[in-house]
């Protein structure tokens, strides 16, 4: 039995089926994704997206599903399910399913009268391609297959619409067909591993919808343009392969290509497994560069989410070399002493005062796990020291440390630290002045650096930095902490200090250096137990806050509001769990085990073996954002790194 998998009860019931989604991804960025019974319900959902670097170097939708057809007796059963509007499904495929398994990839099970189908989707690793594999299990008499392609040939944040520009023309390929609707785009290329019969019709489909989209206020009718179908036999016992990619294949290729891809996964087996599974999808490498993309389907590159999700999704599954990869990627596009927060090139935005505070805790979870600390000065100290000097004499958006050490940041309608909504052109928590975590990263980043410099007898570099380390822990408390309300303020400016009770305090605990003694940390972790903790991770506010929203909901504006406002983000909780241990040792292992595998029944919520971006302050903690996180997958694969590693000594 598969370790995930659903039933046809489950399937043929809308409201479930509907909410739960499929990713996979390749290592060039390219992905595939949709929901569990094939019905996309999101604009970012597709069987074929691929970055288009003549047109804008982002993600499109070339292909956008398939509707398979079985044929007996010259009866008809179509499998495909689309929704349109006035809550309209049709035709209505799901009616036909029977089982969803996850291993060794999604296998899904129709049942047609007689006829048993089985259909694996596979998205290959190395090559921007899919691949559907049709398997007839049981058959009474003559079976056929239609299957026709629902094209888009759109960027993934737009929508496609009917039009007379879309070029209709195909070219025969080996036992298949290729198509390039607009110029500038990939061809398409289409093929079986059988010879099929190819049917030329070109039609557009009207006004399919987008659920998700319709719930987050966004425009969600499209438009897809269907160029024909194509129609084979299929004997009982016997697997066909269906591809698309934008190379041409060797259609005599395709099993032994799709078995070999098989083999190399990572079994969606256990939890942690697919834990893992779900961490490689986020890793892209191409052009020389390797990143990470922050979640899919819609997130790109971030520089915050890259620093703080890269020890869960590499160091902790001993991949070193590219989490090294991914550093020096990020340091080659520095600007001064930031680095690109969000976009490439011309089009990055160095808006992030956080990022290269999370850079220097990477650098210092590659060295402890390398063992490679009396290297890293010599390496990276350059930059290390860029970043520290560029923030105490001044950067861009006001960044610039004070008298007291400590770091100041931001100005009018911007926001700079990780809590970075902004709504009618206003950010909701701008906290301009003190960011209490800004000062515990920028404490933590000066004693690694002393730490490592010392490793390489740079006597100046300890001379100057030194005395300033000493200034910053005691800054440090006399700012931010007060013994009668037993927590930090989350920021100060002036004599205004905001007494919120938010999760960025957190960091002060979790972080190698911390500028607090353990009964002051132990007494902030027992804040943010009672206030922020829940099983789905931390609260960005507190529920007693007239400011709480419980709820993460509705169109951009009101999903904005609530996202740093009582939303819950599960990443922070691998910091709770690193200063809890910190303080409780293996006393406190029983009570993070719980809290851990309260999360294996997500395996099977909203984005199938992944980690969701947030969930609801309130019980139950609906799944919200995207459906696969990278920082919160990188988390929960820390924190049971942190379990083990605590059990162990």
């Amino acid at each position: 039995m598969s370790y995930i998998s659903f039933t046809k009860e489950q399937l043929v019931n809308l409201e479930f089926s509907l909410s739960r989604e499929v990713i996979r991804s390749n290592r060039a960025g390219s992905y595939a994704s949709t929901t569990i019974i094939n019905c996309n319900t999101r604009k970012y959902h597709g069987l074929l997206v691929v970055p288009q670097p003549f047109i804008d170097g982002e993600n499109h939708i070339l292909l956008s599903s398939l509707d398979e057809t079985v044929i007996q007796q010259d009866a008809e059963f179509n499998l495909g399910i689309h929704k349109y509007p006035e809550e309209v499904y049709m035709p209505k495929g799901h009616k036909y399913l029977r089982s969803f398994i996850t291993e060794p990839i999604p296998i899904l099970t129709y049942r047609v009268g007689g006829v048993v189908l089985e259909r694996e989707m596979l998205f290959s690793k190395s090559e921007d391609r899919v691949i559907i594999k049709y398997t007839l299990v049981q058959a009474n008499s003559k079976t056929r297959l239609k299957i026709k392609p629902f094209l888009a040939y759109r960027n993934i944040h737009s929508l496609s619409k009917a039009n007379h520009y879309v070029d209709k023309r195909y070219e025969v390929v080996n036992n298949g067909i290729k198509m390039q609707l607009y110029q500038g785009y990939s061809h398409l290329f289409l093929q079986c591993s059988k010879k099929a019969d190819y049917v030329h019709v070109p039609d557009w489909y009207y006004n399919i919808e987008y659920q998700k989209e319709k719930e987050r206020g966004y425009d969600c009718q499209e438009d897809l343009f269907v160029p024909g179908y194509f129609e084979f036999s299929i004997e009982k016992g016997e697997s066909i392969y269906f591809s698309a990619g934008i190379e041409e294949v060797n259609p005599a290729n395709l099993k032994r290509f799709y078995t070999n891809e098989v083999s190399k996964r990572v079994p969606r087996d256990n939890f942690e497994n697919c834990l893992k599974n779900s961490a490689q999808q986020f890793i892209v490498k191409k052009n020389k560069k390797t990143e990470i993309i922050a979640g899919f389907p819609w997130f790109g590159r971030w520089g915050r989410d890259t620093f703080i999700s890269l020890p869960g999704l590499t160091l902790v599954t001993e991949d070193y070399k590219t989490c090294k990869d991914v550093i020096d990627t990020m340091v080659a596009e520095m600007n001064g002493p930031l680095f690109p927060n969000i976009g490439e090139g011309s089009n990055s935005a160095y808006n992030s005062v956080d990022a290269p505070l999370w850079f220097f805790w990477a650098l210092q979870q590659y060295a402890d796990f390398t063992n490679t600390k009396s290297k890293i000065w010599k390496e990276y100290g350059k930059k290390m020291r860029n970043i520290l000097e560029g923030f105490r004499e001044g950067a861009l958006h006001n960044i610039k440390m004070l008298e007291n050490g400590l770091i100041y940041a931001g100005e009018q309608g911007k926001a700079l630290t990780w809590m970075d909504a902004v709504v009618n052109s206003k950010p909701v928590t701008p906290r301009i002045g003190l960011p209490v975590e800004i000062s515990a990263l920028w404490y933590n980043a000066i004693m690694f650096s002393l730490e490592v410099a010392q490793l390489a007898k740079d006597e100046k570099f300890i001379k100057e930095w030194e005395p300033l380390s000493l200034i910053i822990k005691e800054s440090f408390k006399d700012t931010f902490w007060c013994k009668d309300k037993g927590y930090l303020a989350d920021y100060v400016d002036g004599d205004f200090k905001d007494w919120s009770i938010r999760p960025n305090m957190v960091f002060a605990t979790s972080l190698p250096y911390s500028p607090l003694s353990e009964k002051i940390r132990q007494l902030i972790l027992e804040l943010i137990r009672k206030e922020l903790l829940t099983p789905r991770g931390l609260r960005t506010l507190s529920p007693k806050s007239p400011d709480y929203k419980d709820i993460y909901f509705g169109n951009q504006t009101e999903r904005d509001s609530a996202y740093h406002q009582g939303t819950v983000w599960p990443w922070l909780l691998g910091h709770f769990v690193e200063g809890f241990l910190k303080i409780y040792g293996k006393s406190g292992l029983s009570f993070i085990k719980n809290i851990y595998d309260g999360f294996e029944p997500v395996m099977k919520e909203h984005g199938i073996a992944s980690i969701s971006e947030v969930y609801d302050g309130n019980p139950p903690h609906a799944p919200g954002g995207t459906p696969s996180q990278a920082w919160s997958v990188a988390e929960l694969l820390r924190i049971k790194w942190l379990i083990d590693k605590y059990e162990n000594e």
